[in-house]
């Protein structure tokens, strides 16, 4: 039978009565390798999720930014609105939300080595706040709500309590832009899940690929409207195979910042994740969500 999603057991947090997840540190644990270990192969921003090659020239610097532009365009950023980054990573795209669109800023991260480069990047002038924390626990109001490359390791059980959230924190006029990986083509590949199984067992260790249907269904329940869903796959198969060329040229650096065996997961991880996404198994959308 087809692929539906690739689910494994959770590790690192509990369930609640209601079925979220407690957060807890090991939710970041793929992020908490050192800093120094991502910033010899991600862009100077430490940006890490898919980038935008709107022209296909674009350094991956450039391409990120682009991407993080594309996003806060659709969901209409603009000066006095309060923007919320779930899964913020080291803070680029909730910095950028403030400098150059003037908007106040939370961003959200499991992950404390994340943290602490977004507090120290981060510029007194800027209404601009990063927290440890997790969405489950967030409880004030913001105009604009965007994550990139955090849903992926939510799973789907989680899925309405998330939406639920998010529609509970946006006014009428809110918009949510959700980019994540999905599964993509039906498939019966066994390698492609191994592969999965790989991932969320030796690098994730929490987290779930969905089909778009299981993304859109619990968006509309907890009472969005999907606007907009614009597929991002040949654009991560660049982003990716511009990560492996930057990790290999600084092979003996990464394995000094870590060691031989992370090295050798992340060139299988990055391999792959480009493998399945060319071959379009896997896929990778913005999904535009407003207030219904």
């Amino acid at each position: 039978m087809p692929l539906r999603s690739f689910a494994l057991p959770t590790r690192g947090g509990q369930r609640r009565a209601d079925g979220t997840l407690e957060t807890d540190p090991h939710g970041g644990f793929h992020y908490e390798f050192s800093n120094e270990f991502y910033a010899l192969w991600l862009d100077p921003t430490m940006t890490y999720s898919c980038a935008y090659f709107a022209q296909g020239d674009e350094t991956l610097e450039q391409a990120q930014m682009a991407k993080v532009d594309l996003a806060f365009r659709k969901v209409g950023l603009r000066r006095g609105h309060r923007l919320l980054d779930i899964g913020c990573g080291w803070g680029a795209a909730a910095e950028r939300a403030a400098a150059v669109y003037g908007a106040s800023a939370v961003g959200l991260t499991l992950s404390g080595h994340q943290h602490e480069i977004a507090l120290r990047r981060r510029r007194s002038e800027l209404d601009l706040d990063y927290r440890v924390e997790g969405w489950e626990t967030y409880r004030e109001p913001c105009d604009r709500i965007v994550s990139f490359g955090a849903f992926e390791h939510f799973t789907v059980a989680n899925y309405p309590a998330f939406f639920a959230r998010c529609r509970e924190l946006m006014p009428a006029d809110g918009r949510l832009l959700l980019q994540t990986i999905t599964v993509g083509k039906p498939s019966r590949s066994f390698e492609l899940l191994r592969f999965a199984y790989f991932l969320y067992t030796e690098l994730f260790q929490r987290g779930e690929l969905p089909r778009p249907e299981q993304v859109i269904g619990p968006a509309r329940e907890a009472g969005l409207e999907l606007l907009h869903a614009e597929t991002m796959r040949l654009h991560y198969v660049r982003t990716i195979e511009m990560w492996l060329e930057r990790l290999h040229a600084r092979k003996e650096e990464a394995i000094g910042a870590t060691n031989q065996e992370v090295f050798d997961k992340f060139v299988r991880y990055l391999e792959g994740s480009a493998r399945y996404h060319r071959g379009g198994e896997t896929n990778i959308y913005q999904f535009l969500f407003g207030v219904a």
